[in-house]
């Protein structure tokens, strides 16, 4: 903190420019603080000096909280009558890195360079609350000379002068004359009434080391909500505050752990999908959380393993219900097998609307592996639609697996999930099957099931189009139940036939070895 001040004599100079800088607090900064300075000091017994002290100076219709003391009021603030210290305010241009709203010097609403300095009435040991002013008044910063004084009562009588310049920013003056006044008081909580109100004060309560402002204030941020902007200005604070104090607004603002976003995202899936009576609203709203606040990799490392519970249940649920391994009283089995098959079909949407958050931020790829190496599955899913008994209990249990099926084979055929060879052969491998055996068992067929059977039908062909002639003479011959009484009615067949012929009766080029 720089220093300097008026003088009225040699000795008062040299205290001026001997005055101390300001106790550095921990986490402080130089830059932190206003210019203050300690001016000579001098005796109310000594008429000539007497004159020299200051009027107190009315403050401004801002400052009306403050008005100065009655005479017979007894150590209050501004009180003219019995202050010990005259502490003098007047703004200058340069601000304090707390300041975030910079007022151009010219426009300011409060006092400025041309205009009376602000004289304040204190008194030293109310001052002492501050550790700053405490350093200034104690025998070790004190001109040398006070000890030689013969009159002892004169010395008792001496009137300590303080300047502080303050930044230049909208109520600069008011909000020190708040931090001072609060040195009067032992409720300081009660003078915090917003968030604006303890950022204005903390960092002038953190220049003066006035620590149970300090605590007040900390405590008020703590315990109450805060806009972007007021916690833009917090953090600005935080490297101010002791490990202690920040502690509580540390743990507010900055993770504790590198994964706590994961953690978040993943909880809320759970929730959305578990716990939630509103599951449709729920979902979406999770749905625009991944796609704003989540990275690739963590949507990936999230939704991956939501996807693997959430397939190890549906697969374990079918498992259960096409083998059977329990005895007992019927009506008991068949409440275990109703269970059974309602746990899959409730996951089974559970996984379909996960797949979409996949295919939707590009992060499929594990997913659809996985769903090409599914031939278990497939032969219990296969083997329960051939009973009759879903059909009452979960009718729709075929359109979901397939449409699950169906999601991830168009993302394959679109190029957003770029498969390896070999699981784009599995994928229509595993799930063929029971495409076929839907089309044949799941009867009547509606609209619904029609246009999704046509459209997974129509997928995989083109996937098959995408490998090898060998593999896809492997594939082609199965898809025969695509066909129709009348051809035009499946030209999706036709094209993929054409296209395998085309390419299998292309000559072969000679082997360029020999």
């Amino acid at each position: 903190m720089a220093t300097g001040g008026d003088n009225d004599n040699d000795n008062g100079a040299a205290a001026a420019v001997g005055a101390p800088k300001k106790k550095q607090r921990v986490g402080s900064n130089s830059l932190l603080s206003s210019s203050l300075a300690v001016n000579d000091s001098f005796s109310e017994g000594n008429p000539a000096e007497s004159r020299h002290k200051p009027p107190a100076i009315p403050l401004s219709s801002s400052h009306s909280m403050f008005p100065v003391s009655s005479s017979s009021t007894s150590c209050g603030f501004n009180d003219p009558a019995t202050g010990d210290v005259i502490l003098s305010l007047r703004l200058d241009r340069q601000s304090s890195p707390f300041d975030c709203v910079e007022v151009p010097f010219e426009s300011s609403s409060v006092a400025t360079l041309g205009q009376p300095v602000t004289h304040i009435y204190l008194h030293s040991r109310v001052l002492c609350r501050s550790k700053y002013f405490s350093a200034l008044l104690s025998d070790r910063w004190r001109q040398r000379n006070d000890t030689s004084s013969s009159n002892q009562a004169e010395s008792s009588h001496k009137i300590n002068r303080f300047h502080l310049v303050v930044p230049a920013t909208t109520e600069s003056i008011s909000h020190h004359l708040t931090v001072l006044k609060l040195l009067y008081s032992d409720d300081l909580l009660s003078s915090l009434d917003s968030v604006s109100t303890a950022l204005n004060l903390l960092p002038i309560a953190l220049e003066l080391l006035f620590e149970d402002c300090i605590k007040a204030c900390v405590k008020f941020l703590e315990a109450v909500p805060w806009s972007e902007d007021e916690e833009k200005k917090i953090l600005d604070l935080i490297p101010f505050l002791s490990e202690e104090e920040s502690k509580e607004l540390q743990a507010r603002m900055s993770p504790l752990k590198n994964d706590s976003s994961e953690e978040m995202l993943h909880g809320l899936i759970l929730a959305a999908i578990h716990n939630h009576s509103n599951m449709a609203f729920a979902k979406a709203f999770v749905a625009k959380l991944m796609r704003d606040f989540s990275s690739r990799e963590s949507a990936r490392r999230v939704l991956d393993t939501a996807f693997d519970k959430i397939l190890s249940v549906v697969k374990q649920s079918m498992e259960e219900y096409s083998s059977p391994v329990f005895t007992g009283d019927h009506n008991e089995t068949e409440a275990i097998q109703r269970l059974n098959l309602h746990t899959a079909m409730i996951n089974g949407k559970h996984l379909l609307w996960l797949m979409e958050r996949m295919i939707e931020l590009r992060v499929a790829d594990t997913a659809v592996k996985a769903w090409s190496q599914q031939t278990s599955f497939t032969g219990d899913l296969q083997r329960a639609l051939r009973d009759d008994a879903w059909r009452n209990i979960v009718p729709s249990l075929p359109s979901v697996v397939l449409r699950c099926t169906c999601r991830l084979a168009n993302a394959v055929a679109a190029g957003n999930i770029l498969a390896d060879r070999q699981v784009r052969m599995d994928l229509v491998r595993d799930w063929l099957p029971l495409l076929i055996t839907c089309k044949a068992s799941v009867s009547p067929m509606g609209p619904n099931h029609k246009s999704l059977y046509l459209e997974l039908e129509e997928t995989f062909l083109r996937i098959i189009s995408t490998l090898p002639i060998s593999d896809a003479q492997e594939l082609l011959q199965q898809c025969l139940s695509f066909s129709t009484r009348n051809m035009d009615d499946c030209p999706h067949l036709v094209a993929a036939f054409t296209t395998w012929f085309r390419r299998a009766n292309r000559p072969q080029k000679p082997d360029r070895r020999g």
